[in-house]
């Protein structure tokens, strides 16, 4: 597939899971079409494949609905500036990653002008507010869904829709070597448990997160004084906002810049807030305890929103509790501690977890970057662009 006239895309996305999707995407993208150039808002990995962002990724990253309401003016202005661009430039499409609040609004009136949309990561329609499918419709010409148990409600709507799998599905291999992975951090000399602590990569997220992470991880020290905490820093502001937390808290962990996935195959256990890192964490095939707390009005809104009994890719993709949630008032220091040692120790023993997570991982290999790519040029091609 080829497309022979000058093609540009507009791309969003606002956070670091959007970012490993679109550079991805980009670079198939590349392949099918060299000339092709990328632009609009996204982070390095994407800016990586020659992708130019207008402000920082890190600027769309707000965590739940009342947060939102501090940037509020800021994020309305930023979409505001993307619109009439693609208004005074029309792009041969857009392609919303993920961030569907942000993204939906702009793909409808964009779609609205005559301009391609497609958004790729399905929005929770079968889980909580459903009825946005109808604005959905509205708002892409096509839908790249990640899951494959996303693609009914599409079909029921007749909405366009391609099941393209997980990029870290096809990135991370079927098995992790631990010992490799601590080798490559120069730890191998390390004895005893290995808990990787993942409070996220916002600095919202850490704020509200590390502190009790933090916590729990000295509650483990106190029953297992042999353990070892590793924390990957997404980036140096994360790095200098860790180590304050550690210091006030008085406590110890290896400090990682970076390298989420390898602090992952390098742990025994992991926790971790709730999220695209216990997808993850299951490819790389590791116990974990998924945790989350946001603003109490916020969990309160979503709360009765929600129409799924889990948060947590592994869980929604098996439908069973594959791994523990401990979510909002059930994330203290004491429950946390518990429930991963005896995460950790009976994944030891139990080797079905460890299967259904190989099986879930064969499901999501599917080259999400190559069928997505093609999916895009596909729809336009019938479009005549």
């Amino acid at each position: 597939m080829q497309v022979t006239s000058a093609t540009r895309y507009v791309l969003v996305a606002g956070e670091a899971s959007g970012d490993i999707l679109g550079a991805n995407l980009i670079a198939h993208l590349k392949l099918l079409q060299p000339n092709a150039t990328f632009e609009g808002i996204g982070g390095p990995l994407m800016e990586a494949q020659g992708f130019k962002s207008m402000v920082p990724m890190d600027r769309l990253s707000v965590m739940g609905l009342v947060e939102v309401l501090g940037r509020l003016r800021e994020l309305l202005g930023i979409r505001k500036r993307l619109y009439e661009d693609c208004l005074a430039n029309p792009p041969t499409a857009f392609i919303g990653i993920d961030s569907p609040d942000f993204n939906m609004p702009l793909a409808k009136k964009l779609k609205h002008a005559g301009i391609p949309t497609v958004h790729y990561v399905s929005p929770s329609v079968w889980a909580w507010r459903q009825k946005r499918i109808f604005n959905i419709k509205k708002s892409v010409d096509l839908m790249l869904a990640l899951f494959p148990f996303e693609l009914p409600i599409y079909h029921e709507h007749n909405i366009p829709v391609v099941c393209v799998g997980h990029t870290l599905a096809d990135d991370i291999p079927l098995e992790s070597d631990p010992l490799e992975a601590r080798r490559s951090l120069n730890l191998a000399d390390i004895s005893g448990p290995v808990f990787g602590i993942l409070p996220g990569s916002r600095e919202g997220e850490v704020s509200r997160l590390a502190p009790l992470f933090i916590e729990t991880m000295k509650q483990i020290k106190q029953h297992q004084p042999e353990a070892t905490f590793l924390i990957p820093a997404a980036n140096k502001e994360r790095r200098l906002q860790i180590e304050k937390i550690l210091h006030e808290a008085n406590a110890e962990a290896i400090l990682i810049d970076g390298k989420s996935r390898v602090v992952m195959a390098a742990s025994d256990a992991i926790l971790l807030a709730s999220g695209t890192a216990a997808l993850e964490a299951m490819l790389v095939k590791r116990p974990m305890v998924v945790s989350y707390r946001v603003n109490k009005l916020t969990f309160a809104i979503m709360s009765r929103m929600i129409k799924v009994p889990y948060v947590s890719l592994p869980n929604l993709l098996a439908n069973e509790t594959l791994v523990p949630e401990l979510l909002q008032d059930e994330a203290t220091p004491d429950n946390l501690a518990i429930r991963l040692v005896q995460t950790w120790k009976s994944f030891i023993t139990d080797q079905s977890i460890q299967d259904k997570y190989l099986q879930l991982h064969k499901m999501l290999r599917k080259n999400a970057g190559e069928k997505a790519a093609e999916a895009i040029v596909a729809m336009l091609e019938d479009k005549g662009k």
